[in-house]
């Protein structure tokens, strides 16, 4: 993902205001950074904030990876190392296969190698299913909502969760260029026809367009006295 000359300071920031609603154009003034570079980094992902990369309980350490390199250099079995670790011994093996084997493992590149695949983008339901891709994309030319979508596939599909897929998924599909299998023509089947998703809050008043008067240009007008005939002032006869 490009940062566009952004800080991580900066691009936490960028996240934060954008999603209580504040204006980009707002934003790039907060920042100092030039308009089109925030514009384009929020566009990037479609609007939608990429989650921070994590490693899962499940993947070995930094730490057990060195226990397992001086384990290797030892003569230990994977077994007696992975009893050590408190790990399975399937996942050790694993792990040193695919880091070159007894021999050659080490444990910083094993590791450095697990973080690249990590980060490495993965295929998106769609993309992986192309019957699926289909049936969502005629469902979106004939201009149903992605939840639309989702609904009547499970609707046709009832016993095939292969063919299920959620309208957060869609949404993602269509917002979110890089990992997109659909047209992006079909943002513009959208109700809102954007391109881009846009935080679910009130957007803050950017001071243009407003009118200072307003509240006193629709305030109610006072009732008549009692005992008058709106529009006359004459008092009514009993």
């Amino acid at each position: 993902m490009r940062a566009y000359g952004l800080s991580v300071e900066q691009q936490d920031e960028v996240w934060q205001r954008w999603r209580s609603g504040e204006a980009l154009r707002s934003v790039a003034r907060e920042l100092g950074a030039p308009v089109q570079h925030v514009r384009r980094y929020v566009a990037q992902t479609g609007g939608v904030r990429p989650r921070p990369a994590a490693r899962s309980a499940r993947h070995l350490l930094l730490a057990e990876r060195e226990e397992v390199s001086r384990g290797l250099a030892a003569g230990w079995s994977l077994r007696r190392i992975a009893a050590k670790l408190g790990r399975p011994h399937s996942t050790l093996s694993r792990e040193v296969a695919r880091n070159g084997g007894r021999e050659a493992y080490r444990a910083h590149d094993a590791d450095a190698a697990a973080y690249e695949r990590a980060r490495r983008p993965k295929a998106g339901k769609l993309r992986c299913q192309p019957e699926l891709l289909a049936a969502v994309q005629r469902g979106l030319e004939l201009e149903w909502s992605p939840e639309q979508v989702s609904q009547r596939l499970r609707l046709e599909y009832p016993d095939d969760p292969s063919m299920w897929v959620s309208h957060e998924t869609i949404y993602l599909s269509l917002f979110v260029p890089a990992r997109s299998p659909l047209p992006p023509r079909l943002t513009q089947r959208l109700r809102t026809g954007r391109a881009m998703r846009y935080p679910k809050v009130a957007r803050q008043p950017s001071g243009r367009g407003g009118c200072a008067a307003w509240s006193r240009c629709t305030r109610a007008r006072p009732r008549p006295t009692t005992g008058a005939c709106p529009g006359t002032g004459k008092a009514t006869s009993s």
